[in-house]
């Protein structure tokens, strides 16, 4: 099959997929956008007018039916649209300061509670037994996955940092932190939510101690807001500003005789940019200008704002191009420059621990072993289930997939039917992490995330992307939250085929097809351009796929259809723009995922809860034998990527495209296929 369609999102991944011919681009993207902004810690404070406009809209919500999506026409549809138009523009602003923050509060256990702590430390597994005055070390380099990670898994997992954070800050072992910062392969939301616990962990009064050895713009976003920074004299520093890139292969398939027939739905739509022209068009460069602008500008407010410089100071110093490490010491920009044997002789000192005598450590991976019960830190008798959905979108599982990578929805859809069908969770939180994939799975998801939304609060937290077919699942919800970093939205299509005539021509293969009906041969006939009628068909088909998505989107988010295409066409909002337009309905991070989903289950703020891991990691025997060496294993994780890459896909597709943000590049969407094909050019 020749045919090409998606309903995806702008930046991240674009496949094209074929029964005869596989061609995927995928660029790896991290979400890009930085507006920082404090959570409110005021509780609610809702006018009587913004009471009754949030009633209004969601009585209309919960009126919806599935039918207003037929094509066939509808009064009640109609009417339920006319009720929408009329209900006052401006009642869909944000309503972030509704809901409560989430904000850590760090209190001081009491004697009971320490006594307790004491006690059951006594009586922990082996592996939680920890030396008293010992410092917590992390090294946060690489993919960071915001799934939960088994003790036989490699890799960091977001989850099980943040939880060492708040472990350590009250684990009267633990005297501070030590983090080693090097190169990060994730989005910007999951740095924004790991610099959020670093800020947090301050409050208890312990330090935390920062080391560069290698640091761009994203590490040094976690780096700075550490009490003390520290780099070694041959450290790598790459303070020169960011960029951003979209990659064109119009005139690399007009060379091999491959023509891209391509309806693009939504004028912020560039996939079909990357197959047919040779350029950046005016709305996908607005677009991406709009989000480098952002993000560029509020780096530099957050960084000045840690290290109380003045904005145009800092920018001068980017603009100088320093590379010298002494010259970010002169400028306060780290503590001191000293080798990592010199920080860790300070922090003997600091500890009171001999020369002679080797600094109590405990490392990340025996720290997350530590449960929280030790530290009676477990939540109470309310349960709220926590449903994470990680990686691109499919509908059934490729036999070449691990069990643990991906999202795949009928795997998912079991996985809510059981939280709703049962009375022990008082409410949901739908972790997605996602540019996409596969818009039928996204459907079906949508559909019974929207029937839990009926029986009890489901919320929706966003990490470093939740777009395309990662916002039609959020959508879903009856509150969404996002980080300021995180990319969602676009709501748009892109379909078409790829006409392989002059290829096979030059090949001197040959392709005939014997058919019986008009449109037989509309998918199958990539031998040849589309016919006219064919071509207005392909069209009409697109047409009503976009219809469909910002449609639902509309009714999701009960907001009148016309207003909803201003923000759909295809166009990727960072959180922070998202909240203004309606599309997100809190900033913050999962803290405050969970303090809304017990303000909407009527559960008390100051009353713990328990979260019950819906989506635990089971490690296959390939995941056991990869934990011990990937040499031991035998299959490498990029080898494990291309192969579940190039396996077939079909049908819509609600994915974001390939767009590379450089120096924000999280490798989890990365593809292979990109470094081989700019390997093979580079050398001829």
């Amino acid at each position: 099959m020749s045919k090409l369609l998606f309903l995806h999102t702008p930046h991240i991944t674009s496949r094209i997929h074929t029964k005869t011919f596989s061609l995927i681009v995928t660029h790896s993207l991290s979400p890009l956008h930085f507006k920082y902004r404090l959570l409110s810690s005021s509780p609610l404070s809702t006018t009587q007018s913004n009471h009754h406009a949030l009633s209004q809209i969601h009585s209309l919500r919960r009126s919806f039916s599935l039918r207003a999506f037929d094509d066939s026409p509808s009064d009640a549809k109609t009417q339920q649209e006319q009720q929408l138009n009329e209900v006052d523009k401006t009642k869909f602003k944000s309503t972030d300061e509704n809901y409560p923050s989430g904000e850590f509060e760090f209190e001081e256990f009491g004697a009971w509670k320490s006594f307790n702590v004491k006690l059951r430390m006594l009586i922990a597994f082996p592996w939680e037994r920890i030396r008293k005055g010992s410092v917590l070390t992390m090294k946060l380099r690489g993919q960071i996955s915001d799934q939960l990670k088994s003790r036989f898994s490699s890799g960091l997992s977001l989850p099980q940092i943040c939880d060492n954070f708040i472990k350590a800050a009250y684990d009267p072992r633990i005297s501070g932190i030590y983090l080693h910062i090097e190169t990060l392969n994730c989005g910007w939301g999951k740095v924004e939510e790991i610099r959020r616990h670093i800020v947090d962990f301050k409050k208890s009064g312990k330090f935390i101690i920062g080391y560069v050895p290698a640091c761009g713009e994203k590490e040094y976003y976690l780096a700075c807001a550490c009490e003390e920074l520290y780099a070694p004299p041959s450290a790598y520093f790459s303070l020169y500003g960011l960029t951003v890139q979209a990659s064109f292969l119009g005139g690399v398939l007009e060379k091999v005789g491959v023509e891209p027939q391509i309806q693009r739905i939504g004028k912020y739509k560039s996939a079909g940019d990357q197959l047919t022209r040779k350029t950046m068009s005016e709305e996908n460069c607005e677009m991406l200008t709009a989000l480098l602008d952002n993000i560029y500008a509020d780096w530099l407010d957050k960084v000045c704002s840690s290290k109380g410089k003045k904005r145009e100071d800092m920018e001068k110093f980017i603009n100088e191009g320093v590379y010298k490490v002494e010259k970010l010491k002169e400028e306060g920009l780290i503590t001191n420059i000293h080798y990592d044997d010199e920080v860790i002789a300070m922090l003997k000192k600091r500890l009171g621990v001999q020369k002679d005598k080797n600094l109590p450590i405990v490392d990340y991976r025996k720290y997350s072993g530590v449960r929280k019960w030790t530290l009676c830190l477990t939540g109470g008798k309310d349960q709220i289930a926590v449903i994470r959905a990680s990686g691109s979108i499919s509908r059934v599982r490729s036999p070449l997939s691990l069990s643990s990578s991906g999202i795949v929805g009928e795997q998912l859809i079991e996985k809510i039917r059981n939280v709703r069908e049962s009375k022990r969770y008082k409410g949901a939180i739908i972790r997605i992490d996602s540019p996409g994939g596969d818009a039928l799975a996204s459907d079906l998801m949508w559909r019974e995330i929207r029937l839990l939304a009926e029986s009890k609060p489901v919320i929706a937290s966003m990490s470093d992307v939740a777009a395309s077919g990662g916002y039609y699942m959020a959508m879903a919800a009856g509150a969404i939250v996002a980080e300021n970093l995180t990319l969602t939205g676009s709501i748009g299509v892109v379909t078409g085929k790829f006409n392989l005539g002059k290829l096979y021509e030059k090949i001197g293969f040959n392709k005939e097809i014997i058919s019986r009906g008009r449109y037989a041969e509309l998918l199958a006939a990539e031998q040849r351009p589309f016919r006219p009628d064919e071509a207005e068909l392909f069209a009409k088909s697109a047409q009503n796929a976009y219809k469909q998505f910002r449609d639902k989107a509309a009714f999701s988010r009960s907001m009148p259809v016309d207003k909803m295409e201003e923000f759909a066409q295809g166009r990727v909002w960072t959180g922070n723009d998202a909240v203004s337009r309606g599309l997100v309905d809190a900033i913050g991070g999962f803290s405050r995922a969970i303090a809304i989903a017990k303000q909407k289950a009527s559960i008390p703020e100051d009353r713990q809860v328990t979260l019950v891991e819906m989506t635990k990691p089971s490690p296959s025997l390939s995941e056991i034998l990869s934990g011990l060496g990937n040499s031991i294993a035998g299959v490498d994780r990029t080898l494990k990527e291309l192969l579940q890459d190039l396996t077939f896909s079909e049908g819509v597709q609600a994915r974001m495209d390939g767009i590379l943000f450089q120096r924000m590049e999280g490798l989890s969407y990365g593809n292979p296929i990109l470094s081989i094909i700019k390997d093979y050019l580079s050398s001829l």
